[in-house]
């Protein structure tokens, strides 16, 4: 599989979303899962420490096992665990990111993200914890997630010469999601950075599997309940639409849905959640359709404004 850099990281173009483990997929499951990454060519892991309320992160260090240091595992602090738990802080900086390298079963983290900005919180003293890991062993990139073009400026603003900075930003983008083409985007471009989305498949609505007039799958996110907004009639003729022009080229909504993000420059790896061995090859031999710029421009979302 391709690879593309986070900072000083080698990654997968396609990377496996780790919410699912601990939530709706016990240990047993997650070992499959990833097992299946693995022999796919996935060798990117994203994880959080509000996952699975911290199963995500410890199925996934034993899933791995002595193949730790083979992949590359990023997680993710600052959304409320509890109470106490939550924000970024200096003290809970340092006190998440040993939580989460216990639960991992590691010595350290390939790539350490911000989940959310915290306002309670300048960030120059985030950017100094973090650096302090850096420096340590503990983590070896630092990366930020939900933040906005300003933030990311204020973010390096403040980073002092020489110390930790971020290298990459993981916001919601997506054929149907096309904010970040407004600002996030272009300030990636300026500084260098590396994106990642998350949704890249809407919650379903962009694998195919949903027709418009017909029940949902049962199983199904959308029959979980995932995601009410998204399924509305407008939004399902207009992903049908896209289906039936993927497969008149001899490909799949999925695929597409991929091949779009990864015709993104800045982006360095698309990342989908996955419950089952078939989603999982699916997800990592879905980018093997190269979009040149004028078929990447032809799919526009469901109405004239970005969402």
């Amino acid at each position: 599989m391709e690879t593309r850099r986070i900072g000083s990281l080698e990654v997968s173009l396609v990377g496996l979303g780790c919410n699912n483990f601990g939530w709706r997929i016990d240990r047993d499951a997650t070992a499959r899962v990833v097992d299946a990454a693995v022999a796919a060519g996935i060798n990117f892991f994203d994880t959080a420490d509000i996952y699975g309320g911290g199963a995500s992160e410890e199925f996934l260090g034993r899933a791995l096992g002595e193949r730790r240091r083979d992949v590359v595992v990023a997680t993710k602090f600052g959304m409320k665990m509890d109470d106490r738990r939550r924000g970024a802080s200096p003290a809970y900086v340092r006190q998440a990111a040993e939580d989460s390298l216990r639960r991992l079963g590691t010595d350290y983290i390939d790539l350490y993200w911000l989940h959310q900005p915290d306002p309670n919180t300048p960030i120059a003293d985030t950017l100094g914890a973090l650096d302090e890991l850096v420096k340590a062993g503990k983590v070896r990139e630092i990366g930020c997630s939900n933040f906005s073009a300003e933030q990311l400026r204020e973010a390096t603003a403040a980073a002092r010469p020489g110390a930790a900075r971020f290298v990459s930003v993981q916001n919601h983008y997506s054929l149907y999601h096309r904010e970040p083409e407004q600002e996030v985007l272009p300030e990636c471009a300026r500084q260098g950075l590396a994106f990642i989305p998350y949704f890249p498949l809407e919650n379903g609505l962009l694998t195919g599997k949903y027709r418009p007039g017909q029940p949902v799958p049962q199983g199904s996110r959308a029959d979980a309940g995932f995601g009410p907004k998204v399924f509305t009639p407008e939004n399902l003729a207009w992903a049908d639409s896209l289906r039936k022009a993927a497969e008149g080229q001899g490909h799949t909504l999925l695929e597409l849905a991929f091949s779009w993000l990864a015709a993104q420059p800045q982006v360095a790896s698309v990342i989908a959640g996955a419950t089952t061995l078939e989603q999982v090859r699916a997800n990592a031999a879905a980018v093997a359709w190269r979009l040149r710029p004028a078929e990447r421009d032809r799919f526009a979302p469901p109405s004239t404004s970005a969402r």
